[in-house]
Order: structure tokens, then C-alpha cells, then sequence
């Protein structure tokens, strides 16, 4: 890993009144990271967002990007090879979608070429003469992403960045960002979609009333909350009570019989074991379905 982080929050607080919207957050993104931060609304994740993004002062603490401090003279050169795309993108209705980002080029002194294959990393080429008055909720928020991608940014700030995609545009939006990884791209995206991400970041931060509860890849924080893995077996007909009695020495939890079917749980130390112990039993046992934690479950888990 590089020595110099992409981001690097060291206790940073944000404070409103009374109100601690961040709260002494600290913070480490590596360079070429797809970097998840999750929470509930109101967990800190937007207003982090706009601190790095130098858009408000942190009440205290440090952010750096690439080693830049936000409130230095030189984060004016380090923003311009930022992206960002906010929640709610809101759009000139008047122009079309080639004169958008032709706009945006013109503000971040991109090159005006690069407007059309920008569009057409989106998907968007086959609108690019129409009014954007005229786009879907989610080809605006596609437009928005291609904002974000003018100038070849080495870091994008993505807030809610697949709000209002169909299944096969979100799929299409992860494809692209796979592609930026690749070009060496560092992305942090905040999602309500934890289903969505958890097989598509390298790290995730969970968020908490302003404060970062924990941080680490999916698996790390499954280890962390220690939460059991969930069996589901189909058996052969008439074989349920034979397989429970052999799961009987087992540290097995909620056992319920269902027909032919077979459904509890153990903690993850003990999966190993009792996959021994069922592959035993392969003659009364026709499928095993294995199911670990989900980020969700690993979220609410931590959340609560």
C-alpha cells in the first residue's frame, strides 16, 4: 500500500449548533480503492462528503487529499482532478446533454472533446442532443456520473450514485466503475444498497450518528461481529429426524424442520465442522445452501 493515503481524515468534527453532524471521524482511503460508506440518513455521510470536497470547514481536525490538507493553497490544483456526484443531481433543464457537459468541461477546463465519449461511457450517446427536461430520472443521474468523469479525475466522490437505475444501468454503473479501478481510479460512494455493494468494494466504513463505527473489508467486519452462518438442507424423504440426530453433538441454534427441509444456524468457528459432519450424513442429505452474513446483517448488527 502506498505510504500516502488518496484520503486522510484524522479526527474531524462538524458541528452545527448542538447538532454533531461528523463527529471524530478518522479516515484512510488508498489509492485505487473502491472505498463503500454506509449508514442510516443522518449518519455523517453526506456532510463528510462536502468537507472533503473542501464545500465546508471541519469545526476541527485534518483532511488530506493525496497528501494535500483541504485548506491548503494547493488543494485548488488537487480539486480539479476531483469527481463528485451528490445525491440528488439537479441539471440545467434547457440544455441538452452534450451542452451539459460541455459546461462543465468549460468550469473544469477539460477538454471539449471528450464530452461525446464521456456520454458514451454512460450509455448516454443516444441522448446527447435531447433535452435534458426530457431524461428519466436515471439517465440524469447517468449525466451526473459523466460530469464527474470530465478531466480524467484520479479520485470521485459518489453520494447515492446508483438513485433512480434500472437493475440493468446499476449493473452497467459497476461495470464502469470496475473499468476506473483499473485505470487506477480511487472511488468512495456512500449506498442504502448494501446488498448492492458488498461484492463490489474493496473496504467499507459504517457510519453511526456521525461517527465511523468500524472499518474494514466485508469479511473483516463479519469477523468482527461474529454473527452465525445460516444452514439451509434439503434432505431425502423422511430423512429429517436422522439428520438431526446426527447434528445433535453440534453447537447448532434454531433448528426447524420444514417438510424435507432443514433450516439452523452455527457460529462461523463451528461451519467447517458441521459441513464434516453433514457430508456424513450424503445419503440423506440432497443439497446443503450455506449463507454468510450479509453486509446488511453485519450493518445492523453494529448499527444497533
Amino acid at each position: 500500500m502506498s505510504h500516502v493515503p488518496m484520503v486522510h481524515v484524522e479526527q474531524v468534527t462538524r458541528h452545527y449548533g448542538l447538532v454533531k453532524a461528523v463527529d471524530g471521524v478518522d479516515l484512510r482511503v488508498e489509492p485505487g480503492e473502491i472505498f463503500g460508506l454506509i449508514g442510516h440518513n443522518g449518519a455523517g455521510k453526506s456532510t463528510l462528503f462536502r468537507l472533503l470536497l473542501g464545500l465546508e470547514r471541519p469545526t476541527s481536525g485534518r483532511l488530506e487529499i493525496d497528501g494535500v490538507p483541504v485548506s491548503g493553497r494547493g488543494f485548488r490544483g488537487v480539486r480539479r482532478r476531483m469527481g463528485y456526484v451528490p445525491e440528488n443531481v439537479v441539471l440545467y433543464e434547457n440544455l441538452t446533454g452534450l451542452e451539459t457537459l460541455a459546461f462543465y468541461a468549460r468550469l473544469k477546463g477539460a477538454p471539449a472533446a471528450d464530452c461525446a465519449s464521456v456520454l458514451d461511457r454512460v450509455g448516454l450517446t443516444h441522448a446527447g442532443h435531447r433535452r435534458v427536461g426530457e431524461y428519466s430520472k436515471g439517465m440524469r443521474q447517468r449525466l451526473g456520473v459523466a460530469q464527474a468523469l470530465l478531466g480524467t479525475p484520479a479520485l470521485l466522490f459518489l453520494d447515492e450514485p446508483t438513485t433512480g437505475l434500472d437493475p440493468e444501468a446499476i449493473r452497467a454503473f459497476y461495470v464502469l466503475l470496475g473499468d476506473l479501478k483499473g485505470d487506477g481510479v480511487t472511488v468512495v460512494l456512500s449506498s442504502h444498497s448494501l446488498a448492492e455493494i458488498q461484492e463490489r468494494v474493496d473496504r467499507v466504513a459504517i457510519m453511526v450518528s456521525g461517527r465511523v463505527r468500524a472499518t474494514g473489508t466485508v469479511a473483516e467486519l463479519r469477523a468482527a461481529v461474529a454473527l452465525p452462518v445460516a444452514f439451509r438442507l434439503q434432505v431425502r424423504p423422511g430423512a429429517a429426524p436422522a439428520v438431526q440426530l446426527a447434528l445433535n453433538g453440534l453447537p447448532v441454534t434454531g433448528l426447524q424442520a420444514i417438510g424435507d427441509e432443514l433450516r439452523f444456524h452455527c457460529a462461523r468457528d463451528q461451519k467447517m465442522t458441521t459441513l464434516a459432519v453433514l457430508t456424513a450424513c450424503s445419503g440423506d442429505v440432497v443439497d446443503i445452501d450455506v449463507r454468510e452474513p450479509s453486509l446488511e446483517d453485519v450493518f445492523f448488527g453494529m448499527a444497533d
